[in-house]
């Protein structure tokens, strides 16, 4: 696979949550958080349901706002941004892959993945050829004018993995990747983010699969109650 992903490398973290809390009325989701990922780094979190995961995601994400703390993606305080500014900085700087894929069912995959770079103001043009581009590295060129509903589970991911790439992300957030995927297209998708990381993409992958997170990560950060447990280095298999 070939890559333009040295816009991805930079110095310092691309992620870093100094003390996060989240509050949803009296439940603290985050209690406390702090966790720093570094450029070209993969890192996967785990820990059991409600230790508070999806709401970390959530806020690397732009998608919530921290009650407390501060919350920086690629050398932006995410805090200062207004909604807008919170959407466009998501779209420039931040690729999201999701469990069940979130496809728009009503475009081919070509538009599904070039649709990413319009919205940030590309010409169709040349996001369209970008969108084939990535198809092709990612192997599903073929599928380019087939509509969700009738790709297979991992070509589905994989055409949501070139979106998640359009815009030549900072960081590459993962939400349980594999998760909606048989075996072997679970299999082909961690090959996928192995050769993204080692091409300097860097990851932030939310799993409940260990096998995913020492294949794919090379720290794992274990979750409870709101903090982070425990950080152990991985040694990622090929």
């Amino acid at each position: 696979m070939t890559s333009d992903r040295d816009s991805t490398r930079r110095s310092g973290p691309v992620v870093q949550l100094d003390g996060v809390v989240k509050e949803y009325g009296e439940t603290k989701a985050l209690d406390g958080l702090t966790l720093s990922v570094e450029a070209g780094e993969a890192v996967a979190v785990m820990g059991p349901s409600g230790c508070g995961k999806s709401t970390l995601l959530n806020l690397v994400a732009g998608l919530d706002r921290p009650s407390a703390g501060g919350v920086r993606v690629a050398g932006q305080e995410l805090t200062e941004l207004n909604e807008t500014g919170l959407a466009l900085f998501r779209r420039r700087h931040v690729g999201m892959v999701f469990q069940f894929f979130n496809l728009i069912d009503d475009l081919p995959a070509l538009d599904n993945v070039a649709l990413t770079a319009q919205l940030t103001g590309t010409p169709a043009r040349q996001a369209r050829r970008r969108a084939l581009e990535l198809l092709g590295e990612l192997g599903v060129a073929d599928r380019k004018d087939a509509y969700p509903a009738v790709l297979s589970g991992g070509e589905r991911q994989r055409v949501a993995v070139a979106r998640a790439l359009m815009n030549r992300p900072a960081l590459l957030l993962a939400d349980e990747p594999t998760g909606a995927l048989d075996s072997r297209s679970g299999e082909q998708v961690m090959d996928l983010l192995i050769d993204l990381n080692q091409l300097g993409q860097t990851l932030l992958i939310v799993t409940h699969d260990r096998n995913l997170a020492v294949r794919c990560a090379g720290r794992l950060v274990e979750m409870a109650d709101g903090r982070v447990a425990r950080e152990s280095a991985l040694e990622p298999t090929a």
